[in-house]
């Protein structure tokens, strides 16, 4: 029997929910990540915005320059995440074989399914249902395996359906750039550009030995899907395998304290996610992009698990402070998350204070954040924060969430 598996990939994501909510926004250069006299980037933009070459994770004061006639939105993180939510009670209706790739895109395996339809039936069905519900655009990838669905769906942007016949996944990818395929990314692609490497097709054909000797095991698995062979399953949803936050700041800083308020701010947003999702974690990650751009990640792990707001800041303050000793260049992003996740553990004895009394406060605290915001409570840290919390949107001020699964 041949494998079917189809990505759906919500065009403009965050700028077609906030079109969905304003109709007037249509037909507009519409950007999302905050106002271009604030430092940030850019979340999203919509595809009459990309017409003059703004793009995601570009500077907004750059996108500016681009388009001074665009529209300029904080974004709404509780919206998307609605939406989101909708979206893959849709794609559940298909198949239960669901796995999420993000607030705005997944996979679907409809092996099995033809009672309802052929593949690319089905694929018209969903783009239907998502319009008509939601309001939004869905792009569509058919094809034997996941890589080549994940492709065929960028391809197809915006709008598109791109069927990739059974069996012919590595003719479908030859052509394409070699930055096409997950997992190459510009390191990558600078050691593959050095043997000659351009298009998918000539990784293909290059010597597993080649390829490995250069790359290792990452290398071994891009040669695989440049080939067309992806026997990946797909994971079912509810299993978190890291989350994650970060901010970008108005000015670059070296002010410990700031650093120091904003991180403890993180932890506790990771935190809350961690808890919400029956996990504990061994390894906390601190992230850091520098002025020039440069960025850093420096982790700890332990052999036990904690779900610990303090605990978690425990460890990222330490990184924090280890690399702020080595490098004094001022600091445009800090992030901080959390990986190596189980469902249970005992608590990483960092502290002199009880785990037992930690998990029973941090408990309390989700409980009234739950009701009535999560900055109607605040730590003695993140006090220093009030002014920013007055200013913008309780549930997405300051961070950018990363779940992934």
């Amino acid at each position: 029997m041949n494998r079917y598996i189809l990505h759906i990939d919500l065009d403009a994501f965050f700028v077609s929910v906030e079109q969905a909510l304003a109709p007037g926004l249509r037909g507009k250069p519409v950007v999302v990540g905050g106002q271009p006299d604030r430092r940030g980037v850019v979340a999203s933009a919509s595809y009459d915005a990309r017409v003059f070459g703004i793009r995601a994770g570009m500077p907004l004061t750059q996108a500016y320059r681009l388009c001074p006639q665009a529209i300029f939105l904080q974004g709404s993180f509780p919206a998307y995440r609605d939406a989101s939510e909708k979206f893959m009670a849709i794609l559940a209706d298909f198949s239960p074989c669901l796995e999420p790739a993000g607030l705005d895109e997944a996979y679907l395996d409809v092996t099995g399914c033809e009672a309802y339809g052929t593949p690319h039936q089905l694929a018209l069905r969903i783009k239907e249902r998502v319009k008509k519900e939601l309001k939004l655009i869905a792009s569509v990838g058919v094809a034997g395996c996941k890589v080549a669905a994940k492709i065929a769906s960028d391809l197809g942007k915006p709008d598109g359906l791109v069927e990739v016949p059974s069996g012919h996944e590595r003719e479908f990818l030859a052509p394409l750039p070699v930055a096409s395929l997950p997992g190459v990314g510009k390191k990558t692609e600078q050691v593959l550009r050095a043997l000659g490497i351009k298009t998918i097709g000539q990784l293909a054909a290059l010597p597993p030995e080649t390829i490995k000797s250069r790359l290792g095991a990452a290398g071994m698995m891009i040669h695989h899907y440049a080939n067309g062979v992806d026997n990946r399953d797909l994971e079912p949803p509810g299993e978190a395998k890291s989350i994650s936050r970060e901010t970008t700041f108005a000015e670059d800083t070296l002010d410990r304290t700031f650093l120091q308020a904003i991180l403890r701010y993180l932890c506790e947003r990771v935190g809350a996610e961690l808890r919400q999702e029956n996990k504990h974690t061994k390894t906390i990650t601190l992230k850091l992009r520098y002025a020039d751009f440069e960025t850093i990640t420096r982790r700890i792990s332990s052999t036990e698990a904690t779900d610990a707001d303090e605990v978690i800041f425990a460890g990222a303050v330490k990184l924090l402070d280890h690399a702020l000793a080595r490098n004094r260049k001022l600091v445009r992003l800090i992030g901080v998350g959390v990986s190596n996740l189980v469902g249970y553990g005992r608590q990483l004895h960092l502290l002199d204070s009880s785990p037992q009394r930690l998990a029973h406060l941090d408990k309390a605290i989700d409980r009234i954040r739950n009701k009535y915001g999560f900055t109607s409570i605040q730590t003695g840290r993140t006090l220093l924060l009030k002014d920013i919390f007055a200013s913008r949107d309780d549930d997405y001020i300051l961070e950018t969430p990363s779940l992934s699964r």
